[in-house]
């Protein structure tokens, strides 16, 4: 079965966000590795004056992590699902935070501009048709110097790394999900980490479109080897190809 793609997986996720906080929240760390990414920024104070861009914002997890550990920040989250990003919106936040309905790669028409001093991005760059063509807009949104963060299940590399993630999406993700009534998704879920990249592969994609210090950060638990934070920095210097 081929991947969900643009709107398919759109409406994929809409009918999903009904239950998607609370199949979300039995996962063991979920909120606190979101809050770990966020502080793997190293982003100054509490995030007062700070213009941060929430990428994929979905029911607003990532939102919450941003809020917690910098609550200073203005903050904008995106997501392309009209259904989760209500469910995001239905929640209690402070004057800073303003969500906007667009997909990732039409955030200008969508009035989203910058420059961001921050964007974070979880769960998303592997849920996109063209990774190199995002980055490069995230690129283009970040002041010179601004900070990337991407909270991402990418594998490791190990032959273990892929059979952890296939054992707990077949024998506990996917039954459940079907039980939802979102099977799609989450097999769409699965196949879209087994073939995306390599930890390592998604760390040279980000020099290659121009970000430096870039460091891939392995999150603890159950997804050693499964889920990573990558930061990185918009390099002064343009995408390696154009040196």
């Amino acid at each position: 079965m081929s991947l969900l793609r643009d709107e398919d997986l759109a409406a994929a996720f809409d009918h999903a966000s009904r239950t998607y906080d609370a199949l979300v929240a039995v996962n063991p760390g979920y909120h606190a590795h979101l809050r770990r990414s966020v502080r793997r920024l190293c982003l100054p104070g509490h995030g007062t004056g700070l213009r941060l861009l929430d990428l994929g914002c979905g029911t607003g997890a990532s939102t919450a992590a941003l809020r917690s550990v910098l609550p200073g920040a203005d903050i904008t989250a995106v997501d392309a699902s009209s259904g989760m990003l209500a469910r995001a919106a239905a929640k209690p936040w402070a004057r800073e935070v303003t969500f906007v309905h667009a997909p990732v790669e039409r955030l200008a028409r969508a009035g989203v501009r910058g420059p961001f001093d921050a964007v974070f991005a979880a769960y998303l760059f592997r849920n996109v048709t063209d990774p190199d063509a995002v980055l490069a807009t995230v690129r283009g949104l970040l002041r010179p110097g601004g900070r990337l963060g991407v909270h991402e299940y990418t594998l490791g590399g190990r032959r273990v790394d892929r059979s952890v993630w296939t054992l707990v999406c077949r024998g506990v993700v996917q039954p459940v999900a079907g039980l939802l009534g979102d099977a799609a998704l989450y097999r769409h879920l699965w196949r879209s980490v087994a073939e995306f990249d390599t930890a390592p592969r998604f760390a040279d994609r980000l020099r290659a479109v121009g970000f430096d210090r870039v460091r891939a950060l392995p999150l603890p638990g159950w997804q050693t080897g499964i889920a990573h934070t990558f930061v990185a920095r918009r390099a002064d210097t343009g995408p390696r190809e154009a040196r």
